[in-house]
């Protein structure tokens, strides 16, 4: 079962505007409300003067233009690896370069992917759908039907949002089905069981969507009947977050599942019998639920008593799907996580079930294999002993072959096929898009408010002075679970690294580095302490003399944004310029706004009591008009449909009315990613590095 433990599954349609009545209650409360109106003439009139203003400071200059070539260059290169999936005899990937802006999605055999430069057919060019349609489709994916594979399920979006549509294609002549399934532009997805029938869960009308914005009715479909007429599966209320419904093709193990999301880090899994009745996976809802083959697993995030034994949140578990649906409740423990220890992922082959350990934030491999009746562990042949480290099966109904793929922030990222206990064979290696001879990597600990150990990872030239004036970039995240490991940006190197900056990820609370009870560590109430891990790390790093405040920026999107919003509002003394990315900023409003309620697990409720924590980090109202602030760069997407682009305006805008140094810039298209294409993200990252070099005294 996929898992559904990061914002970037959120889908859905942007809110065209507000009513008069609403913009003009809400305005009497706060002054910028008008600017919440996405596509409005005024706040777009007002998008386009801060637009203007900001390309005439940052991007104007020889030394910009050249920054932003080096990027594109970087995102355009044909020397990227082209990672693939297996999709019957065919291996396929989605691939943009400068000839094909928007993407071509592409396939090829393994003897030819063999090859240095293989030999691709194209099975759907996006850029010239988008000519022949007049559309700015962005590729969402693909879902094909096995085992012929000759029908498959695509998602396009309109300018990289969330909300997609589906329609269906065929592979074996590649074209589109007249007639065939399509699923209007919404947040939700569409999901083959048969040729004739597939799961739909979207927007069926009034009602049908939880508060969140995302489908809260599943049905199954039969082909040639209207969408209307779809049979009910399962129904949520509109509280939950989203409601989903699989097919699960493994030959010999073909199941159905509902999938109920009531918050991050709250589900339910429902077994659909033969009759349509459902029946619930009785595990804890904190737990994420993986079924594969026989096989039932449980990755806890809270402590578990159970048949008289207590796991530990971090746990892996594993025990026959049918035996737990029966009412048995014994467990195999496949992992239990130390205080330097979490799960980083788990892949199945067909014979074996590979485990990616972080050891304070540094990936290990090992092997677990069943075999009378027990589970006997090995180590992983040839995985490296340093660098981001992933592993996904090629085919796991077929062989134990995986790809593998490593990385760290100087060393281009190699693709590898590996059969479990052979040596992996390197199939691909991306360029070097900087020189990082002269560079190295380093692992310090910091020291948080309350007593934490906080790991951050430092990359600058092995002759950097230690005389505190380095121009040093500060990265970090810190929600939802979610690790940051070392990984190579060519984009980055070329805009930073090679000018002589030095640049630092944070691993604060709130991400999954150590954990469950990492991420734990800073939900709402306790949101503070992933601020103070990152201004530990601030400190630490002038502590060693790497910085200084007024040398030392720090940059974030998303939740990141938040956090970066948080160290403009609560910790100005210690930067000397701010990039707050795709934000979220007004934390009253958040949940009423797009995709916000859908983080209420994570943040709190601002309309109940919870509003006197979550007010200490919402940086719209801990802005004080009468303090100083470092210059700060505010950037987000009109077409983004998750975060709105609204609390990067308001934000802004109040800023700039109080007379600070603020630039900001709003790209009209590019979803919550920023950019829709390859110029447009090019142009987006060298606003951002321009920013921060001109700002932090880089030479």
């Amino acid at each position: 079962m996929s898992r559904f433990t990061t914002a970037c599954l959120a889908a859905g349609l942007i809110s065209a505007g507000l009513s008069g009545a609403v913009m003009a209650a809400d305005e009497a409360q706060d002054p910028y409300a008008w600017l919440e109106d996405v596509t409005g003439d005024k706040p777009l009139a007002w998008v386009k003067e801060q637009n203007a203003k900001a390309e005439a400071r940052l991007a104007q200059s020889a030394q910009f233009r050249q920054m932003e070539a080096g990027i594109r260059e970087v995102l355009d290169s044909d020397a990227k690896i082209p990672g693939v999936q297996k999709i019957g005899d065919y291996y396929y990937n989605f691939w943009k370069d400068k000839q094909h802006e928007r993407g071509v999605w592409r396939r090829t055999t393994l003897v030819e992917y063999r090859k240095a430069e293989p030999l691709w057919e194209t099975v759907l060019d996006l850029d010239a759908l988008n000519k022949a349609e007049g559309e700015n489709w962005v590729w969402h994916g693909a879902n094909c039907l096995r085992p012929e594979y000759t029908r498959c399920l695509i998602a396009l979006s309109r300018g990289g949002a969330d909300a997609d549509v589906t329609r269906e294609f065929d592979l074996s002549r590649k074209t589109w089905i007249e007639g065939g399934f399509f699923r209007p532009e919404a947040k939700g997805g569409l999901g083959w069981i048969d040729q004739d029938n597939v799961f739909v869960y979207t927007d069926f009308g009034d009602g049908s969507m939880t508060t969140s914005g995302y489908p809260r009715v599943v049905k199954r479909w039969k082909r040639g009947t209207p969408m209307a007429a779809a049979t009910p599966v399962y129904e949520g209320t509109p509280e939950d977050m989203y409601i989903a419904a699989m097919h699960d093709d493994t030959p010999g193990f073909e199941r159905d599942f509902v999938s109920r999301t009531i918050a991050f880090y709250n589900n339910e899994l429902f077994l659909i019998g033969a009759d349509g009745k459902l029946t619930k996976v009785d595990a804890p809802n904190s737990a994420e639920k993986g079924v594969r083959r026989e096989w039932l697993t449980l990755e806890l995030r809270e402590p578990w008593t159970v048949g008289g034994t207590t796991y530990a949140a971090g746990s892996l578990l594993a025990t026959k799907f049918d035996d737990f649906m029966a009412g048995k409740r014994a467990f195999d423990v496949l992992f239990a996580p130390t205080d330097t220890t979490s799960l980083a992922g788990v892949a199945w082959t067909k014979n074996h079930v590979v485990l990616n350990v972080l050891d304070d934030v540094k990936n290990r491999l090992s092997v677990l294999t069943h075999a009378d009746g027990q589970w006997k562990r090995s180590e992983f042949v040839g995985a490296p002993a340093f660098g981001t480290i992933g592993v996904g099966a090629v085919d796991p109904d077929e062989s134990d072959a995986l790809w593998m793929t490593v990385t760290d922030y100087l060393t281009p990222t190699t693709l590898a096929l590996a059969e479990v206990g052979q040596q992996p064979e390197v199939l691909k290696t991306m360029p070097a898009f900087f020189d990082a001879s002269g560079k190295v990597i380093e692992q310090h600990f910091a020291t948080s408010k309350d007593g934490t150990r906080v790991p951050y990872f430092v990359v600058h030239d092995k002759a950097m002075k230690l005389d505190g004036s380095n121009p040093t970039l500060l990265y970090g995240y810190g929600g939802f679970e979610i690790s940051l490991t070392p990984g190579y940006s060519g984009g980055m190197g070329r805009a930073w690294l090679d000018k002589g900056g030095v640049y630092v990820v944070a691993n604060i609370r709130g991400g999954g580095e150590y954990g469950p009870r990492w991420h734990q560590a800073a939900l709402k109430q306790n949101r503070h302490k992933a601020y103070e891990d990152m201004a530990a790390v601030a400190q630490d790093l002038v502590a060693r003399n790497i910085t200084s405040a007024k040398h030392l920026g720090v940059q974030g999107g998303s939740n990141g944004g938040l956090l970066t919003g948080n160290m403009l509002t609560q910790y100005p003394e210690l930067f000397g310029a701010v990039v707050v990315q795709v934000p979220l900023l007004d934390m009253k409003r958040y949940s009423h706004l797009l995709a916000g309620a859908s983080w209420m697990a994570e943040y709190g409720n601002p309309d109940t009591a919870d509003w006197e924590f979550i007010k200490t980090f919402s940086p719209y109202h801990l802005f004080d008009a009468g303090k100083d602030y470092p210059p700060v760069l505010f950037t987000t997407s009109t077409r983004d449909d998750r975060v709105h682009p609204g609390h990067a305006r308001k934000m802004a805008a109040k800023m700039i009315d109080a007379g600070k140094d603020v630039t900001y810039y709003e790209n009209i298209e590019g979803g919550h990613g920023g950019a829709a294409n390859n110029a447009q993200a090019a142009h987006m990252s060298a606003l951002a590095y321009g920013f921060l070099w001109e700002q932090l005294g880089g030479k």
